[in-house]
This record gives structure tokens, sequence and C-alpha cells, in this order.
């Protein structure tokens, strides 16, 4: 059974890492646990079983809280979500090619970038926006 444990051990990890997504951690603690138990002596299977499933029920139940808020990670809607849609004014040439331009939107001045890559959009045009990439408005001429 030694060799069981440690094959078991090194494919348990060998998933989690492939997956990162923490769905097997657990069972390679347990069988991490049964493969100590077996090495110190204790040949019955049923007890190196008992072992497995304990340490990895135990295991999944410690950590499940944690991981669950680790990996729960909710995308919060923000008020710059509401500028989709709207109208803004143009404050300086918007050319992609050369990475400049800026709207204002409701007394806010943001960076802009027009949503043809080749169009460019002179300034005082009025544009809407399409989406939010970053800190960068995606705008299109109305």
């Amino acid at each position: 059974m030694l060799y069981v444990w440690i094959a078991l051990t090194v494919v348990f990890i060998l998933l989690e890492a492939i997956s990162v997504q923490l769905t097997s951690v657990w069972f390679a603690l347990g069988s991490l646990a049964a493969l100590i138990v077996t090495v110190c002596g204790v040949d019955s299977i049923p007890i190196q079983i008992a072992v497995f499933a304990a340490v990895s029920l135990a295991s999944l139940i410690l950590t499940r809280p944690l991981v669950k808020k680790l990996l729960n990670k909710k995308v919060q809607p923000t008020n710059a979500d509401r500028s989709i849609g709207q109208k803004a004014i143009v404050t300086e040439e918007i050319v992609n090619i050369e990475g400049k331009g800026a709207v204002k939107l409701n007394g806010t001045e943001w960076t802009a970038r027009s949503a043809a890559a080749d169009d460019r959009i002179e300034k005082g045009a009025e544009v809407r926006v399409l989406k939010i990439e970053g800190v960068k408005l995606i705008v299109e001429r109305i």
C-alpha cells in the first residue's frame, strides 16, 4: 500500500497543479496522512483508508470557508457603469494610432479611444460611450 499512497499523493498534487481550482488538495492531504501512517508501521488497510477519509474530510471542512471566500470574487458594479450609452463631448481629438484623445462626460474628463481603429474624431464632436476598458472610454461618433 505504500506505493499506492505515494502514487495517489502525486496524482492529487498534479491534478491540483493542473486545475488550480482547489479541487483535489484535500485528497492530497488525506493520501499524505495515509502514507505517513503506512510508513509508521500501520499495515491495516481499513485503518489507512479511514485516516485518508478522515483527514480529507477534516481538511475540507476546516478550509472550505477560507477557500470559498478566496474563490468567490464578485465583480462590484461601479457608478462608471452608468456611463455606458451616454453622450460625451470630445475635448481632445481622438486618434487611436497616436494614442490620444479625451472626452468630457458628466463634468469629468476621461481618456477616450474610438471603437473604430482608424477613426479620427475631432474636438467638439459628440460621441456615445460604448464601453469602459480600464480608465478609458471606448466611444463612437454620433
